[in-house]
């Protein structure tokens, strides 16, 4: 009876654009995951991640993230910080601007392998990354952090892959083109090709989209 129910269900592919070092990316994944927790009775999900380069130039090596974001937003940062900081309390996350950003092509290197192994295994990578580099003070650009998030989700072959810089480059850049190119800012969500969404939207918004996008 479950399995014919399940086989009876909507499915709702969500394609989500998004970078790792955008926080509104993971304010809108902890939405959307409330969102699709409340209605996986009625439809079935398939969530797709790709690649967003907010600031494609920041170097490899890494910058200092506190100074990056005075830099950035200059007499304004006082409040944007508190601002993040009010939204990831309202979360029950620590938002910690210690440590280093920068680049973060190897990350959308390794999330596009990680959907090769089933999307439910790239969602929970993403999650993973997000946690490290926004409450944990983690590197987006640290080999060894990427290797422990794809430890942490039972990714097999991550270190093989991100070993040859050249392995998924291709695909992440098609992925760009294909579902980036026309935005300018993440996250940006499409449900079922028709419904599009972006910022970090609440769960209500979410839940309102699945019904348009069912029908």
């Amino acid at each position: 009876m479950a399995e014919s129910a399940a086989a009876g269900k909507k499915l709702i592919r969500v394609d989500v654009s998004s970078d790792t070092i955008c926080p509104w990316c993971l304010v809108g994944k902890r939405n959307l995951d409330k969102a699709i927790a409340a209605s996986n009775e009625r439809f079935n999900f398939e969530v797709r991640w790709h690649p967003f380069f907010l600031h494609p130039s920041l170097p490899k090596e890494g910058m200092n993230k506190l100074q990056f974001y005075k830099d950035l937003c200059g007499p304004r940062v006082d409040g944007v910080v508190a601002r993040m900081t009010e939204v990831f309390r309202g979360l029950g996350l620590n938002y910690n601007l210690s440590g280093l950003t920068g680049n973060t092509l190897d990350s959308h290197r390794l999330i596009y392998y990680a959907g090769k192994q089933g999307s439910d295994k790239q969602n929970d990578l993403v999650e993973e990354l997000f946690l490290g580099y926004f409450t944990q003070a983690k590197y987006i650009g640290d080999r060894e952090f990427l290797l422990e998030c794809a430890q942490k989700v039972g990714l097999e072959g991550a270190a093989e892959f991100l070993g040859d810089p050249n392995n998924g480059l291709q695909e992440v850049m098609e992925d760009l083109d294909k579902y980036s190119s026309n935005i300018t800012g993440v996250p940006y969500y499409v449900l079922n090709g028709k419904v599009k969404l972006s910022g970090g939207q609440p769960s209500e918004a979410f839940l309102r989209a699945f019904e348009a996008a069912a029908n």
